[in-house]
């Protein structure tokens, strides 16, 4: 989870241990993690490692320089911003120029001032805050786009991507694939005769049970209405009619208290399953389980139908 750090964690770059020892001292009694590497390769290897939110990286190094490292830590784009500070004596207008466009966001000059080093870490400190809370929203944002509101089950969106994914895994590994879709039996008459709330209720006592039921490795959302989705692995199709069968039982076996009755609910489940070394579009997959549900609701529901390949 991203969040605002309580503690900043620092990289600092420079092949002279005097200068790693000023900013140790300086930087001892604020609430800073530090890090130190003694070249540009070292550094490297440290950013990976420990993706520091800030680098203080010195420009002249004995493997090469802190415009490439800056350079370098730039074209990364799987991680958090990273604030970078180049350290130099030479202030040359032409030197800024291409230390900025090498991606650094600050100078310092050396010998640097103390408070002055302090002053312009704390402006990256609130750059890096920022940028945690936009990533944190957008994170959220992107939550939210993929999440059912009524049950917090991924949407269809989630689990097609997700499915996709294994589909491509499946085909390569040879292992069987399978996509589950449930239905809630006459659900439009418990919303007629209850209310919304009663049929919503239904619904999430529907999800509660499915995630139960789905192992870790595996994904049930919500597709839409009273439908659901199950995408699941590494099953023998022999099992896959009773593991389907366990879910529908223990389901129909519950009791919903509407209006001073006990009022039994039931589902179908309609099953097709993908053994091949040739990729298939999910959604192909997903028009076979369809057909499957429609074969378990015209023989009299509470039933499941399972398509082989």
């Amino acid at each position: 989870m991203i969040s605002v750090p309580s503690q900043y964690e620092v990289l600092v770059v420079d092949d002279s241990p005097v200068y790693r020892k000023l900013v140790e001292q300086i930087l001892s009694t604020e609430p800073y993690s530090l890090l130190f590497a003694q070249n540009g390769a070292e550094a490297m290897e440290m950013y990976h490692k420990h993706s520091p939110c800030m680098v203080i990286t010195d420009w002249m190094m004995p493997d090469f320089s802190g415009i490439e490292l800056c350079q370098r830590i730039r074209a990364d784009k799987t991680r958090l911003y990273t604030y970078l500070i180049l350290m130099t004596s030479n202030t040359e207008k032409g030197n800024v120029v291409k230390g900025l466009e090498a991606g650094a966001d600050d100078f310092l000059t050396k010998p640097f001032d103390p408070g002055e080093m302090l002053a312009r870490i704390g402006v990256g400190r609130r750059i890096i805050d920022l940028n945690r809370e936009i990533a944190l929203k957008s994170l959220k944002l992107e939550e939210a786009a993929r999440t059912d509101s009524l049950t917090g089950l991924p949407n269809r969106r989630a689990i097609e991507d997700w499915a996709s994914r294994q589909l491509r895994g499946a085909a390569r590994h040879g292992y069987w694939m399978w996509a589950v879709m449930g239905d809630i039996d006459n659900f439009k008459n418990v919303n007629d005769t209850f209310g919304h709330d009663a049929g919503d209720i239904v619904l999430k006592t529907f999800s509660e049970l499915l995630k139960k039921n789905t192992r870790a490795s595996d994904i049930c959302g919500r597709l839409g209405g009273d439908e659901f989705l199950v995408v699941f692995a590494h099953v023998e199709p022999e099992q896959v009619e009773t593991t389907i069968n366990r879910f529908r039982e223990q389901f129909a076996a519950l009791s919903f208290p509407f209006k001073g009755k006990s009022v039994k609910v039931t589902a179908s489940f309609g099953a097709t399953g993908f053994h091949s070394k040739d990729a298939m579009e999910f959604g192909v997959l997903l028009a076979k389980a369809d057909q499957m549900l429609y074969e378990a609701k015209r023989a009299g529901r509470n039933l499941v139908r399972v398509s082989l390949p």
